[in-house]
This record gives structure tokens, sequence and C-alpha cells, in this order.
């Protein structure tokens, strides 16, 4: 995060804080570097002289208070010292080096595949995190991300409600940033978990491609793209488009939720990471209301990249090859060749048990059972070795967590 140094007008103390440097400013007030006694550093914002007397923006900074502490995790800055009640209302959270998505992105040009997953996997667990606490960030953007060496931060609670409420202060006005704003929020209509999710599949396009998935313009522009338009994910590595346009349907209802983005984020991030390639569209949402959803996805979806299988492919396919449906053979018509394995070549039609052989090409290796067919991929294999890479990655960052909390 770049510094600045302090102006004559910028206070020296603020609290029990020492301020050395400013962190930039926004429309709500100036975020400082300080330290207290014991050298911990942090990051102190402080609203702007102007509005301090103004009763709706006090109420809107106790809300990012109010937010910063309900919401626990390392997803976050933690939130060190507050006084809603000071001539200038401030509070400080831990200080968190390392640039924004934004300013990374606009220095170093867009993401690979799987860092794009990666960040997307730890950014999913974090607003998992904040919607468990009642809360809808309702600005999700690059800007708004800090990449810190333990991993992204979500920071900037300031328009965070709770959800449910309505995304208008004053009538007509919705709030938020153009290009990263969800439908629901142009509308004025009420928040949802799946609001951020609409926002977290625009920041992922953008970390992508360098570029916002709705284009540029004014901000009336902007809105109307995003509410009437589909969302342009030219060059968008395939392995996330499928799920990044989910997350970017229309209707809230439509989108994944983030506990699902964050289990299907990790897989994809495996996979780009050794180079292997994945056609799957998102899971669908569970039917044993073990999970709480922000809205249900489609079946409907038939985004694939190209060159690969149809829907309806056996997920434990490796290596991205796809399975061609073939002849139907009853179990009893396996051929007789003395033990020999079968030789094929190109597929041709069945045949009857006696018929014999030609020559061909060896078909290529894989799992086979003893009378020479490929063996279809266990799904209870798969799902219990889900289940255990799902339970590890939470006890560690519950681990992770409790260690910041020391």
């Amino acid at each position: 995060m770049a510094m600045m140094r302090l102006r004559r007008e910028d206070p020296r103390v603020v609290g029990s804080f020492r301020i050395h440097r400013r962190l930039g400013a926004g429309g709500m007030g100036v975020v400082y570097l300080g330290s207290d006694r014991r050298g911990q550093r942090v990051a102190l914002k402080v609203i702007r002289p102007d509005l301090a007397e103004d009763q709706e923006f006090r109420s809107r900074f106790a809300r990012e208070v109010s937010a910063a502490r309900r919401i626990r995790g390392g997803c976050t800055a933690r939130l060190v010292a507050a006084d809603l009640d000071a001539d200038r209302p401030w509070f400080a959270t831990q200080y968190v080096p390392g640039p924004s998505l934004h300013d990374k992105i606009n220095e170093e040009g867009p993401l690979s595949a799987a860092e794009v997953a990666s960040v997307g996997a730890a950014l999913s667990e974090g607003l998992v995190a904040v919607h468990e606490a009642g809360v809808v960030h309702r600005d999700l953007k690059p800007s708004n991300i800090l990449l810190s060496p333990k991993g992204p931060r979500i920071i900037d609670f300031g328009i965070a409600w709770a959800t449910g409420a309505s995304t208008l202060t004053h009538v007509g006005t919705a709030v938020g940033s153009p290009g990263f704003l969800a439908p629901e929020q142009v509308r004025g209509a009420a928040v949802t978990p799946a609001t951020d999710v609409f926002s977290l599949g625009a920041t992922l396009a953008y970390a992508a491609t360098a570029d916002s998935p709705f284009g540029h313009g004014s901000s009336e522009v902007m809105l109307y793209r995003v509410v009437h338009e589909e969302a342009h994910l030219d060059g968008m590595p395939d392995a996330l488009a499928p799920l990044v346009r989910a997350c970017l349907a229309k209707d809230p209802e439509e989108r994944p939720s983030t506990l699902q983005l964050s289990m299907r984020l990790k897989e994809i991030a495996a996979r780009e990471a050794q180079g292997l390639s994945d056609s799957r569209p998102p899971v669908q949402r569970t039917r044993n209301g073990q999970e709480l959803p922000t809205g249900r996805l489609t079946e409907r979806y038939t985004e694939r990249s190209a060159g690969l299988g149809a829907p309806g492919r056996a997920p434990g396919a490796s290596g991205g090859q796809v399975s061609r449906p073939g002849p139907s053979r009853s179990t009893g018509a396996s051929p007789r060749t003395g033990g020999s394995s079968p030789r094929n070549g190109s597929p041709r039609p069945p045949r009857s048990r006696g018929a014999a052989r030609t020559g061909g090409g060896r078909p290529k290796p894989g799992p086979r059972t003893g009378s020479g067919k490929l063996r279809p991929a266990n799904p209870r294999l798969l799902r219990q070795r889900l289940i255990v890479f799902v339970v590890v990655t939470l006890i560690v960052a519950l681990g992770i967590a409790a260690a910041q909390q020391l």
C-alpha cells in the first residue's frame, strides 16, 4: 500500500496512536498509518471534518465499526480500537501490508488462472465468515482487497449492511461502485449474500483480464449494462469462465453460494497449478438442507471449453480426456481371445461374439476391469476425498485465525 507524507492539516496523534503516514483518502475520511505505545502498526481511519456533524455519515461510520467487530476469522483486518463519540470519529484496525488487487493488476497485468482461483477461493471463504455475521459488504471490488503475505484481506465495510436491507440511502441513488454492483443494487432491491457473489465474480474477471466485465463509461452507462447486458469475458481462462459467468447471473437465485465457490475454486487452483484442464460446470447446490445457500444454480448451464466433453461426462475423467458414448453391450459379450487384452482401432459398430478381430492401434492406457473394459470412476471415493480436503482446509484456516488472535 502506497504511503504519503502527512499534510499540515493532518493530526499527529489520534487517541493513543501516533500518526506516521497517509495511506489513502476516500469519500468518508482519511486512512493513516499509526502505531501504539508497543509499536504495533495500525491503519487508522478518521472521518472528514465536514462530515463529522452529519448524523447520516456518523451512522454509516458506526455500521462499519459494528461490522468489523462482528466478523471473525482472518479474512478482514482485525479491529483494534475505535471512538465513535469523538469530534472526528475514528477506528483503528490491524495494518495489512501489501498492495490492493487493483494496484497489482494495474502495475503488473492480469493474474494467471491458478492465481485468480487461489485468490478467489480465499475471498469466498472470507465472505462465508462475513455473511455468517449477518453482514453484506455491498462494495466488494479490487481496490477493497489487499494482497497481504498471509492471503487476501477484505477491507472498507463503510456501506456494509445487514442481510435483506435496501441498497438505497436516498431515493433513486444506488450505493457502491459501478461495474461491480449487482443488478439488485441498481434496482434498489434488498441485498443478500448473493449480492457479494456478483461483485466477487466481477472482481475475479478483472483480476484475470485486467478489465471490467462491463467495459468503461459513465456511471449511468455502467449501471445500465450491469442490469441489461451480459458480461464480456473475452480473455477469461477457460477453467474460470463458466464459474465466473455463473456468479454474474442477473437473477440472485441463480448464483452459486460462497461455500460452493470456495470449494470449486480450490479445485481449479490445484488443477491449474498442475497444468491440468477441467471442463466441469459449477457444482449444483446441495439438496439435503445442510447448506444455507444464497440462491440456486440452474441446470441449464451449458458453457463448455472448446473441444471438451458434453454435459454428463463423468467428473472423474483424468487429464481432460473425453469418454465417448459407444454401442451398448450385454454382460455376456466379452471377447474370448485366450486371455489376451483386446486391441481396438477406430470406433466400430458392435459385432457378434465370434466375429474375427482385425488389427488396429493400441488403446490409451487406463484402469481396466478383468474383461478389459474401462473401469468407471468411484463417486464415493471422490466424495470422501473432497470431504477430507474441505475438513483439512477448514482446520488450517481456523488455526491461522486463532494464531492471528494471539
